[in-house]
């Protein structure tokens, strides 16, 4: 089994509201999400996984 090593959470705040496909909208939250490597030069090698079932940025290891 391979490591990813330690991952430290990252952040983004967002002030200007998020419009949703329900008509609602999403007002000043916060983005918190993990790394893994590095993105290549052509920006290709990112892959977004949302995790529904337990709402965490974690997507590695035990508690993923």
């Amino acid at each position: 089994m391979h490591s990813v090593g330690q991952v430290t959470p990252q952040s983004q705040h967002f002030a200007q509201p998020l419009a949703l496909q329900s008509g609602a909208s999403l007002r000043d939250y916060t983005l918190v999400y993990e790394t893994y490597g590095t993105l290549n030069e052509a920006r290709s090698n990112a892959v977004l996984v949302c995790h529904a079932l337990n709402a965490s940025h974690h997507v590695a290891g035990t508690y993923a």
